[in-house]
């Protein structure tokens, strides 16, 4: 079961959202709305981010601030940050959740897309948990949710960037979960493995081993397991039984075989240049 509502005669506190308008980031946001938290949604998609605010508003009657930021500019964690502070809003929840992946062979991938990424799954991740959770200690309260995934426990040949920004986004995770014990702010970073999403149709990986004919995960379940975790104050959440027996078992196995294993399972028979999303 989900942890009990808010208090509604407390101050409502506050989840700030990124990628939120579609996938985990849309399932996570309902989740919020749906238990009475007033909501910072931030996506570079304005017409559906507009759509999801209004959605919300209308099903749960929540109080929503909408920022519409392309997170790939580094100037973007701090506009958010600048623009919340001078509306007096405290972020009680941060959730990291935008990200993009890209697939093909390393010396044919397009670098501007890879440079892009690397500033959205890495540095504006980094960037956006600096500014909030400095707020959040000197409160002595809040909650951090980092989007990592199942691809954090080995190397990706195919997807060799993306891969690495998940290994990132988890290492730092549990890094800073453990030097904010006692202060009241956890740190919760949730791996799941392949999920239902246009993600695998649009890197072009739908024909791959991986995913070809594979019962994915669906991003509601994903999204009801990481809440579940971090309400619950878990440093790892991992979705389902099979990623996690298969993220520890990595860690049995010769890195050199668990490379090639998953370069197996995402190779296509012809492997155009990726495309990002």
């Amino acid at each position: 079961m989900f942890p009990k509502k808010i208090d509604h005669k407390q101050p409502k506190k506050t989840a700030l959202i990124t990628g939120a308008a579609a996938g985990i980031g849309y399932e996570l946001a309902s989740i919020f709305a749906r238990d009475g938290y007033n909501l910072v949604l931030v996506d570079k998609n304005e017409q559906q981010l507009a759509n999801v605010t209004n959605e919300l508003k209308s099903k749960f009657g929540s109080l929503i601030t909408m920022i519409t930021k392309d997170l790939s500019l580094p100037t973007s964690s701090l506009e958010i940050y600048s623009q919340l502070q001078a509306a007096s809003i405290n972020v009680d929840f941060l959730v990291n959740n935008a990200g993009f992946g890209h697939y093909g062979f390393f010396a044919d991938t397009d670098l501007t897309s890879e440079l892009d990424m690397l500033q959205v799954n890495l540095v504006t991740l980094t960037h956006m948990t600096k500014l909030f959770v400095r707020d959040m200690a000197k409160r002595g309260q809040g909650k951090v949710l980092n989007v990592a995934s199942t691809a954090a426990f080995q190397p990706g040949p195919l997807m060799a960037v993306y891969f690495a920004t998940k290994a990132y986004v988890l290492s730092f995770s549990q890094a800073i979960a453990n030097e904010l014990e006692g202060t009241g702010v956890t740190v919760t970073v949730l791996c799941p493995g392949p999920t239902e999403s246009a993600f695998h149709v649009t890197t072009g990986m739908a024909e791959t081993e991986l995913v070809k004919g594979k019962k994915m995960m669906d991003a509601a379940t994903v999204a009801r397991v990481g809440y579940r975790g971090l309400m619950a104050n878990k440093t790892v959440v991992i979705p389902g039984v099979k990623n996690r027996i298969l993220a520890e078992t990595v860690r049995f196995i010769p890195r050199s075989l668990v490379t090639k294993f998953v370069r197996n399972m995402q190779e296509l028979p012809s492997i155009d240049e990726g495309a990002s999303i």
